[in-house]
């Protein structure tokens, strides 16, 4: 099986915006993220924070099992398809104030694992995260391994770690986070040096009130320009939330809802490209919940 992966066939296969966007790169992760336009830096809580942001784990006080599943431009070529699991190891310290809210002992650990592309093209990839909250401050690492195969060339695999944090500067009103994605710079092919992508991600939250959360973020590959995403979360009541972004590189537009119904969480997520046409994105995950939460 031949290891070596020319540069110009991924090029090919992944030409469009779409493509770009998830091909050997972070991509996204639930259909939260993807109806803010993926300014996902500083969500936390939720199982798809080993994607997002893997500090964001350190803000989860329960068990929650996710699956996600994208279509882009109604293209079987790029579907995505992942499971999630996060678990706080320890005892879960109740909260006590704002900036003390309820936390695992030692921290959440989670497990991602995502295939993306079809029969020509596929990345295959299984994550395992870490997140750790104290005080206003979490953060949190993911080690992966991807796989990735070209029909008629073979697989290759490689490890990459990925960093994040996250930090409170106002209590439940004001967050910023920062993630780091391949710090490693993982080499896939020695033909022109062909490398992971490594991609920078900060963003700020603001919440203006309960029911309103708004996301500013940039993320940075070090080989292309800036991508500029913002995000619209309104919630007006708990259990149900409308969404909206928009990102300036993929020139791109999102819309969602987002519903809790006990121990469920379902959340879709529709995305324009004017070029490409539309995306769709569906997840859902279970809570298990503890006496009293």
């Amino acid at each position: 099986m031949q290891t070596h992966l020319p540069v110009f066939i991924i090029s090919l296969l992944t030409l469009s915006f779409g493509a770009r966007a998830q091909a050997l790169g972070p991509g996204v992760h639930g259909a939260r993220a993807a109806a803010l336009s993926n300014a996902s830096a500083t969500l936390g809580g939720e199982v798809w924070a080993i994607g997002n942001n893997v500090a964001g784990l350190g803000s989860l006080n329960t068990p929650v099992a996710g699956f996600y599943a994208e279509n882009r431009y109604f293209s079987a070529a790029l579907n995505v398809a992942a499971l999630a699991v996060a678990l706080p190891i320890g005892t879960v310290t109740p909260g006590a104030t704002p900036a003390q809210p309820a936390q695992a002992k030692n921290g959440v650990a989670g497990l991602e694992v995502q295939r993306f592309g079809g029969s020509l093209y596929n990345e295959t990839r299984a994550g395992l995260g870490y997140g750790y909250r104290f005080g206003l401050i979490s953060l949190g690492a993911r080690v992966d391994m991807l796989q990735v195969s070209i029909e008629g060339l073979g697989s290759r695999r490689v490890a990459l770690g990925s960093l994040g944090g996250q930090m409170e500067l106002l209590p439940n009103k004001l967050a910023v986070g920062v993630s780091l994605y391949n710090l490693n710079q993982a080499r896939l092919a020695s033909y022109q040096d062909e490398r992971v992508p490594t991609i920078l991600k900060a963003g700020l939250a603001y919440r203006p009130s309960t029911q309103v959360l708004l996301l500013a973020e940039t993320e940075k590959d070090v080989e292309r320009d800036a991508n500029f995403k913002a995000g619209l979360e309104y919630r007006p009541v708990p259990i149900l939330a409308a969404r909206v972004g928009l990102a300036s590189l993929t020139e791109q537009v999102s819309a969602g809802l987002g519903v809790r119904a006990k121990s469920l969480e379902l959340d879709y997520a529709a995305a324009y490209q004017q070029a490409l046409g539309f995306s769709h994105h569906l997840s859902v995950a279970k809570v298990w919940k503890g006496k009293g939460q």
